[in-house]
């Protein structure tokens, strides 16, 4: 048993490894066929649970988009395993003015695309125009920036309108990220699946696989791999990314061994995986965070005090033990950073967790709420959201809301929610990150759910442009008080995850984003 560090700023991270086996029935029953290694290194299936809706990058903020498109493509700035934030198509880290509103960063050179050319300033910059027009996060940054230019083949400089403390963590995240591309393909909707990274697109089958091939000419750095930093090197052939949407399915194919990794299983598969040959299953404490986003622009919740009333009648309790039953995949909290964090903070929390009926139904109609349906989405792929969703539903008509719960696959769920016309709540999670901005998307602009307010602008701002760590810790909770107070979502506690991998799959290492270079199979 090893037992490894995942966030160490918040000092909880571990996962704890044991082992897995192969045959090839699972495969054969959602369509796919076995795989061989036939190439050097070995070809790796990896069990996800949906069909990514998207191969762009910046198009979605999906974990699975990003676990997947982080192979083809890398950014500026990555995170290493302690979340400090490391240069990868950078040289190093930027040059800051002493204000803070100049910022130089210079490129490495030599860097090839996978169509041989090579990476110059002007992809650069139309890959950084192309996010911040389309990626939630990248629109929030563009807000800061007053300029972006190309100063030479390997230089650019963003002139900032203040000094913008997120910029390298937002410039670092692979969840609708800022991937860099060849400046001809920075073109929406995007055509070709071009960049930088270990791995190359080769092909997708929908609802069998997305597959990637190791790409010959890539551009490794030469420090230590630690976290996604440092070097990266494509020791598997293939990685065949494969969408098993049933996750007994997935804890099946892993006990058969016909997975080499099963992303996201239920929390109550951990019996039978542990101890079993060559099953390693993955536990990561905590991982993160559940939470549902409400449409604070169409429909019976853009009234804040209906959201409000939501927010009231929610038993967290009931709703996370519906999701992951034993009491060790999950704590109820209402501070969005666990103590130890820079940014723990208790402001706001006397909203979580009310469980008040009553209170929830006099808010409701103080609002102007008539027995309007209220639209939940949600998804079984991901069975805890599933399982949380049917309990707050029924808490929700306790409260004397009516609902109407929408079960759709994950790819539906993720078109659905950005028509604010099919939608009041859908249920989502979100992994912890070092940088409070990052996530969830909502507090950045054109994210599903519309929130706009000038608390949030306020909150939000003063908390960005402050430059020194110790206030900025203070500041976090003036923006998780107008988090609670105008409900743009609700984050129900944190859970921690179960994943597995196969013993002959060596090198891997836990991270949010499962990534597999570096990793290989053993003979």
């Amino acid at each position: 048993m090893t037992v490894r560090s995942f966030l160490p700023s918040f000092n909880k991270g571990r996962r704890l490894l044991f082992q897995c086996a192969a045959s090839a029935a699972v495969l054969a029953s959602v369509g796919v066929s076995p795989m061989v290694q036939a190439a050097p290194g070995g070809v790796a299936n990896l069990a996800m649970v949906a069909e990514p809706q998207t191969l762009d990058p910046m198009a979605s903020t999906t974990d699975l988009v990003a676990t997947i498109m982080q192979h083809v493509y890398e950014p500026l700035y990555t995170f290493d395993a302690k979340w400090n934030i490391q240069p990868m198509l950078a040289e190093s880290l930027p040059k800051v003015s002493a204000d803070g509103k100049t910022v130089t960063i210079e490129l490495r050179k030599g860097v090839k695309f996978h169509n041989g050319k090579e990476m110059k300033s002007d992809d650069v910059v139309a890959s950084l125009k192309r996010w911040m027009d389309i990626a939630p996060r990248g629109k929030a940054v563009s807000k800061e920036i007053k300029s972006l230019d190309a100063k030479g083949p390997y230089t650019i400089v963003l002139s900032m309108q203040n000094a913008y403390a997120p910029l390298l963590a937002h410039l670092a995240l692979p969840s609708g990220f800022a991937a860099i591309m060849p400046k001809e393909s920075a073109v929406n909707p995007l055509k070709d699946f071009i960049g930088t990274g270990p791995y190359q697109f080769k092909e997708r089958k929908p609802d069998q696989y997305v597959l990637l091939t190791r790409f010959d000419g890539y551009s490794a750095r030469k420090e230590p791999a630690s976290g996604y930093a440092g070097k990266r090197e494509a020791l598997l052939s293939e990685l065949r990314f494969i969408p098993v949407p049933n996750p007994n399915t997935r804890v099946e194919g892993s006990l058969s061994g016909q997975y080499q990794f099963a992303d996201l299983l239920p929390a109550e598969a951990s019996p039978r995986l542990a101890g079993k040959p060559n099953v390693v299953p993955v536990i990561t404490a905590p991982f993160g965070f559940p939470y549902v986003v409400l449409n604070t622009v169409q429909g019976p919740l853009q009234k804040q005090g209906v959201r409000q009333a939501i927010q009231a009648a929610l038993n967290m309790k009931e709703i996370m033990t519906a999701g992951f039953g034993d009491p060790k995949f999950f704590s109820v909290e209402g501070n969005h950073f666990p103590k130890g964090s820079p940014f723990y903070s208790m402001d706001g929390t006397a909203s979580y967790n009310q469980a008040n009926a009553a209170k929830a139904r006099d808010l409701a109609a103080k609002a102007g709420y008539k027995g309007e349906p209220v639209k939940i989405l949600t998804s079984k792929q991901y069975e805890f959201h599933y399982r949380m969703a049917l309990v707050m539903g029924e808490e929700l008509k306790l409260a004397g809301f009516k609902v109407d719960m929408q079960v759709v696959d994950w790819a539906t769920l993720i078109q659905r929610r950005n028509d604010p016309a099919l939608w009041d709540i859908y249920m989502t999670h979100s992994a912890f990150l070092p940088e409070p901005t990052l996530s969830p998307p909502q507090l950045s602009d054109g994210a599903p759910g519309g929130w706009k307010s000038a608390g949030k602008d306020v909150s939000v701002t003063v908390f960005s442009h402050e430059m020194d760590p110790a206030h900025r810790g203070a500041l976090w909770g003036k923006v998780q008080s107008v988090v609670y107070d105008e409900v743009p979502y609700i984050r129900l506690g944190s859970f921690n995850s179960l994943t597995a991998k196969s013993s002959k799959l060596q090198g891997y290492t836990p991270m949010p984003w499962p990534y597999f270079w570096n990793t290989k199979l053993a003979d």
